[in-house]
C-alpha cells in the first residue's frame, strides 16, 4: 500500500483568548507522530471523552493543536515492529489515542504497534466502530457483573444514561443475552427508541435518586450499569437487592461518590470499576471475540448514525447539549 503524503483531520486549536477552536484540516503525514503501525483510518466513532478533548479539557489533552478521536478502525499501510502486515484489518481503542497522540478523527494515525488489535472477521470495520469504547465498555461492564456471578434469572437490571453510546449499547447487550433491562433516561421522548433496543420498561433518570436522604432504600435492582456517577450512582447502590451489584464506568453526571457503608455491609453489594482505556491487549482480543459472537447484535445500523469528518465539529458539541442519542460513526473516507 503507497504511503500518502497528506490527508485530512479534525484539529483543535488554542485561541489567543484561552477559547478552543475546530476545523478539518489538510495535515502532513510528518505531522504525525514517529511510531511503529502507520494506520489508514476508514472509521472512527464519537465518545464523550472525544467532546472533552474537542472543547480544550486539559485534563484529557495537555497539548494544542490536537486530533481527537479515542476509537479508530483502518488498514495497515506499514509497521517497522512486523506484528502487523499491510493491508491488515486492525482497531484501536484507547491508551493515549486521541488523547495526546493524534487521534482517530484523522485518516492516518501513527501509534505503536501494541495499542492494536486485529479485527475480527465476523466484523466489518464500520460494525466494530458501531460498538466502538461505548460498546466495548458495555460488554465490558457485562463480564464483570458476570464474573460477579450475575444471570438474567437474578432479576432486572438497571442502566443509567441509557440513551448515550455506553447506555444504549448496555440495553441492547443485556437485551439479546436475556436480561430484563430498566432503562433510565433524562430525554423520555427516546422512550420508545429504548424500548425498540429491548428495555422493558423506560423511567426518567431523576426517579433513582428519590432515595437520596437514606443511607438504604427499597431492594429493587438485581444489578445495574451506571454511566452518570454522582447521585445516581449512590442511589442505584442503595436500591440494590442483597449480593447485587453495580458496573461503574462513567461520569456523565459526577465524579463524586456521596453515601454510607451501609448498604455494602447489610446487603453485601459491590461497586464494579470498569477501566477500558489502559486494560491489556489480551483483555481487549477477549472481549472483541464475544462481540463477534454472542454480543454480536444484528441489524446493527439501527444502533448508530453515520456521518462524515466534515460534521464531527457540531456533532461534538451536541455531548455538552444533552443531545446524543446512541453512538455516532465517523465515516473517514
Amino acid at each position: 500500500m503507497a504511503t500518502p503524503t497528506h490527508f485530512d483531520a479534525l484539529v483543535v486549536e488554542e485561541n489567543a483568548d484561552n477559547t478552543f477552536s475546530k476545523y478539518i484540516r489538510r495535515r502532513a503525514i510528518s505531522d504525525l507522530p514517529s511510531n511503529e503501525l502507520l494506520i489508514e483510518v476508514h472509521y472512527s466513532s464519537l465518545n464523550f471523552k472525544d467532546a472533552m478533548s474537542a472543547s480544550g479539557n486539559k485534563r484529557i489533552t495537555q497539548h494544542y493543536p490536537h486530533t481527537p478521536g479515542i476509537d479508530a478502525a483502518g488498514v495497515v499501510v506499514s509497521d517497522t515492529s512486523n506484528t502487523f502486515k499491510a493491508g491488515q484489518e486492525v482497531l484501536v481503542f484507547g491508551y493515549d489515542l486521541g488523547m495526546n497522540t493524534a487521534g482517530g478523527l484523522g485518516q492516518m494515525i501513527s501509534i505503536p504497534a501494541n495499542w492494536a488489535v486485529l479485527c475480527p472477521a465476523t466484523l466489518s470495520l464500520k460494525e466494530a466502530m458501531t460498538y466502538g469504547t461505548g460498546g466495548l465498555t458495555a460488554a465490558l461492564c457485562i463480564q464483570k457483573l458476570e464474573k460477579m456471578g450475575a444471570k438474567p434469572s437474578d432479576g432486572k437490571i438497571a442502566v443509567t444514561g441509557a440513551t448515550g453510546g455506553v447506555g444504549s449499547m448496555s440495553v441492547a447487550l443485556l437485551a439479546q443475552l436475556g436480561y430484563e433491562v430498566v432503562a433510565f433516561s433524562g430525554k423520555p421522548e427516546q422512550s420508545e427508541h429504548l424500548k425498540a433496543l429491548g428495555a422493558i420498561e423506560v423511567l426518567h433518570r431523576n426517579t433513582i435518586a428519590e432515595e437520596n436522604s437514606k443511607p438504604a432504600g427499597k431492594e429493587i435492582w438485581a444489578h445495574g450499569i451506571d454511566t452518570l456517577g454522582g447521585a445516581y450512582l449512590a442511589n442505584l447502590l442503595k436500591q440494590l437487592k442483597s449480593g447485587g451489584g453495580v458496573a461503574s464506568c462513567g461520569l456523565a453526571s459526577s465524579p463524586e461518590l456521596a453515601m454510607t457503608v451501609i448498604p455494602f455491609i447489610t446487603r453485601g453489594v459491590s461497586l464494579l470499576g470498569v477501566d477500558s482505556v489502559y486494560i491489556s491487549l489480551a483483555e481487549k482480543q477477549q472481549v472483541w471475540k464475544r462481540v463477534a459472537t454472542d454480543m454480536k447484535l444484528e441489524q446493527l445500523d439501527q444502533y448508530c448514525e453515520e456521518i462524515s469528518l466534515a460534521q464531527t465539529p457540531e456533532y461534538l458539541d451536541r455531548f455538552f447539549a444533552s443531545k446524543v442519542v446512541g453512538r455516532y460513526v465517523v465515516n473517514m473516507r
